[in-house]
């Protein structure tokens, strides 16, 4: 079944509940990410969109219990196959990461190992998970490489990650994840530092192995043409918490956020639209989440703004079925 059909009604493989991430300041510490919820069941993508800085990478890391050291989870849950991650001791941690959930990062040339071949990288991680020989582990590692349609897989599985291109990097990098056969990919960014034709062949490549597979997806990524053009539901951050969520086709045809509507009129028409038109901006900056404002993190951008949206931050809740928003604007209505 095509994941675009299936009802809200089976069983997530990966929910997240009133998430809050806290890090240390130079002086103080703040809430990076905060009420944050998400779902997402199997062969289903979710897309996590906003401007840099909005909090998605942190949530994204928090997935997999991969924060930076001065971030920590203050509150909230993670299950993942019914699971509570956030309780498992890192033994189990690490039994997880590969087997049930993996990442996908944003720069491969950092996340993967410099001094460790291709190869035996993933090899070492099927050693790892599979406890099977180093013949076996080898093979898996070669198999994976195929399956990401890496030219010439037996000779890239020799080489280092500076020898390879940024594309085949990132296909390494998929590779890898893959290797163990998780459950849940959670990929930051995935094809942010490549080319426009290279981005189109390894977002085909995520796509069709998530098809193959049945492997829930969750795409982090500021693009919302990439969001149109894999996304299921849709997560939209700004502030460091949720201001909007929807099905990628209520999204686009109906935002109800002023954000989202700004992101929306940011995107440039094809040839076909209306000659003349004109991008729309947002006006002013996006503000530092240890200073947010009072009320609603948007209102000072905001062209719709009333005097309650800068002194009391609205409700994320329902406003037409399955579509979630936290806005005043609509109750002024």
């Amino acid at each position: 079944m095509n994941a675009r059909s299936r009802t809200s009604a089976e069983e997530p493989l990966l929910a997240v509940s009133d998430l809050d991430i806290h890090i240390r300041g130079d002086h103080e510490t703040f809430a990076v990410v905060s009420d944050m919820a998400l779902s997402v069941s199997a062969g289903e993508t979710l897309c996590i969109v906003g401007e840099s800085g909005c909090g998605k990478s942190m949530t994204a890391l928090s997935l997999l219990r991969l924060l930076p050291e001065a971030a920590h989870v203050a509150s909230g849950s993670i299950t993942i196959n019914g699971e509570d991650f956030l309780s498992m001791d890192q033994r189990r941690v690490e039994d997880f990461r590969g087997e049930q959930i993996a990442m996908i990062f944003q720069e491969p040339l950092t996340a993967l190992n410099p001094v460790l071949s291709i190869g035996e990288q993933i090899a070492e991680s099927v050693r790892q998970h599979r406890k099977v020989g180093h013949r076996a582990a080898r093979a898996r590692a070669v198999e994976t490489l195929q399956l990401v349609q890496m030219p010439d897989p037996e000779r890239r599985a020799r080489q280092y990650p500076h020898q390879l291109s940024g594309g085949m990097r990132q296909r390494a990098m998929i590779a890898l994840a893959l290797a163990c056969d998780p459950q849940i990919i959670v990929a930051d960014e995935p094809t942010t530092a490549l080319d426009v034709t290279i981005q189109a062949q390894i977002l085909g490549l995520i796509s069709d192995l998530q098809k193959r597979t049945g492997t829930a997806l969750v795409l982090i990524t500021h693009d919302l043409a990439v969001v149109a053009e894999v996304a299921d539901r849709v997560v939209v951050m700004y502030g460091g918490r949720r201001v909007e969520e929807a099905s990628v086709y209520d999204l686009f045809d109906n935002p109800v956020h002023p954000y989202t509507l700004g992101l929306m009129g940011a995107i440039p028409r094809s040839a076909a639209g209306r000659a003349g038109e004109k991008l729309v901006d947002i006006t002013g900056t996006v503000p530092p989440l240890w200073d947010l404002p009072a009320g609603c993190a948007f209102a000072p951008r905001c062209p719709r703004a009333v005097d309650r949206c800068h002194t009391q931050r609205p409700a994320f809740e329902e406003k037409q079925p399955g579509h979630f928003a936290a806005c005043w604007e609509p109750d002024d209505d």
